[in-house]
C-alpha cells in the first residue's frame, strides 16, 4: 500500500526473511563467517545461537543462496521436540527421501547409502537444523550418531545447529560431552547497535528505491532502536507500521513523534491481547458454583453474619456481668461472716473455735470456686 505511494519497488520491512535483503552487522558477519569456516572443514557441528528475532533464519537462507554454486547437498528442517525415530523421518524426508512406515535400522541405512551416493557423486551433505532448542537429549544424540557416517575416512554428513539462547544451557548438560566435542566454532548472534540500526534501516529502505521520500530526522533511528532494543524483526514490525501511518497521512516525513506513536499503538494492541487471553483463561477456570449472587447480596449476608456475632458477645458479656455480681454478693456475705466469727473467738471453747474455723474454711472454699466458675465464663 505505501509501497505505491513512496515509490518503491518493494515491501523493505517484510517479515519473510528474504535474502536479498540480508545486512551484514557486525555479528552477522561473524556468524556467516563461522558458517562459511564450517564448509570448508566439512565436518562436525556448527552452533549458531541467538534471541528470536535476530536474524538466524536469515543466515540460514543467505548461507544457501551461497551454496547455489558449490557441490553441496543441503537440506533444512525446523524441529518440534520430535523424538530420535521422528527426527529421522524429517532428515530423510528432506533429503527426499521415503520415510513413510520405516523402521529405525531402515531409515538409517537409507540415509548412509543416499550420503554415500552424493560422495560418488563429488558432493557433500550438508543438514541444517533450526530451532534446535526444541530436541530432546535423545534426538541430539541420534543427530550425533549420523556423523559418525564416513566413506573412506571422511564424514559422509555435516550438520550446522540454529537455536535460541537456551540451547547454551542444553548444549552444557550432562550426558553431551561427545557432542560438545564434535563442535567446531559456536557463536551468539547478538541484537544491532543503535548506529547499526540507522545503517540497517537505510539498507532495506535503498533496496526498494528509496531517494529520501520519506524524509527521516536523524532522531527517528534513535527512537527506532529506543523501543525496539536493535532486534531486527521488531524493527521491521516497526517501521512497516510507521511508513504505513505516514502515508495514510499523505505525510512525507517521518519524525520521532511518529515513532513514539506507532510504539504506544503496539504497546496496547500487546496489553489488550494479554487482557483477553487473562479473561478468557479466568472464565475457563471458573468452577460451577451454582447460582451467582449478586455484589449487594453478598455484602447484605457479610453484615448479617457480622450482627450475628456482635449478639452472641455481647450475651456472653450480660451473663459475665451477673456472674461478677453474684460472687461479689456472695464474698461480702462471707466478709460479713468472717467479721462475726473473729468476735466470737475470744469468747468460745476448744469445740466452739473448731467450728468458726469450719465455717471460715468452708466460705474461702466457696469463693475459690466462684473465683473459679467467673474465670471458666469468662474463657468460653
Amino acid at each position: 500500500m505505501y509501497e505505491n505511494y513512496y515509490k518503491f519497488t518493494g515491501k523493505p520491512f517484510q517479515l519473510n526473511p528474504d535474502p536479498s535483503f540480508f545486512f551484514q552487522s557486525k555479528g552477522h558477519q561473524r556468524a556467516m563467517a563461522y558458517l562459511r569456516y564450517g564448509i570448508q572443514q566439512g565436518q562436525g557441528f556448527i552452533v549458531i545461537t541467538g534471541d528470536v528475532g535476530t536474524g538466524k533464519t536469515m543466515l540460514v537462507n543467505n548461507l544457501f543462496k551461497e551454496l547455489e554454486a558449490k557441490s553441496i547437498v543441503a537440506a533444512k528442517i525446523v524441529s518440534s521436540n520430535v523424538r530420535e525415530n521422528d527426527l529421522l523421518r524429517l532428515v530423510a524426508a528432506s533429503f527426499g527421501l521415503p520415510f513413510e512406515r520405516s523402521s529405525k535400522a531402515a531409515l538409517l541405512k537409507n540415509l548412509e547409502e543416499y550420503f554415500r551416493s552424493c560422495a560418488d557423486e563429488g558432493k557433500r551433505a550438508l543438514l541444517l537444523v533450526d530451532e534446535v532448542q526444541n530436541l530432546p537429549r535423545d534426538s541430539l544424540e541420534e543427530l550425533r550418531m549420523l556423523s559418525n557416517f564416513d566413506y573412506d575416512g571422511q564424514p559422509l554428513v555435516q550438520s550446522f545447529l540454529l537455536g535460541q539462547r537456551e540451547f547454551r544451557t542444553v548444549m552444557r548438560a550432562p550426558g553431551l560431552e561427545q557432542l560438545r566435542q564434535r563442535v567446531l566454532a559456536a557463536y551468539h548472534l547478538k541484537p544491532l547497535s543503535d548506529k547499526e540500526v540507522e545503517t540497517y534501516i537505510k539498507h532495506r529502505l535503498a533496496k526498494v528505491g528509496w531517494k529520501d521520500d520519506p524524509n527521516i530526522e536523524p532522531d527517528v533511528y534513535f527512537a527506532v532502536y529506543r523501543y525496539t532494543g536493535g532486534v531486527p524483526r521488531r524493527i521491521n514490525t516497526l517501521f512497516d507500521r510507521v511508513l504505513l501511518n505516514s502515508s495514510l497521512d499523505d505525510s512525507h516525513a517521518i519524525t520521532v513523534r511518529d515513532v513514539e506513536l506507532v510504539a504506544r499503538e503496539f504497546e496496547q494492541e500487546r496489553s489488550e491481547g494479554v487482557e483477553e487471553d487473562l479473561d478468557d483463561e479466568t472464565e475457563s477456570a471458573k468452577p460451577d458454583l451454582g447460582p451467582v449472587t449478586s455484589k449487594s447480596e453478598s455484602k447484605r449476608q457479610a453484615l448479617d453474619d457480622s450482627m450475628q456475632e456482635i449478639r452472641k458477645v455481647a450475651a456472653r458479656m450480660d451473663s459475665m456481668q451477673r456472674t461478677i455480681d453474684n460472687l461479689s454478693s456472695q464474698l461480702e456475705a462471707s466478709t460479713e461472716q468472717n467479721a462475726r466469727a473473729s468476735k466470737l473467738w475470744p469468747q468460745t471453747d476448744g469445740l466452739g473455735r473448731v467450728a468458726i474455723l469450719s465455717v471460715s474454711l468452708g466460705v474461702g472454699i466457696l469463693g475459690i470456686g466462684l473465683a473459679g466458675a467467673f474465670v471458666y465464663r469468662l474463657l468460653t
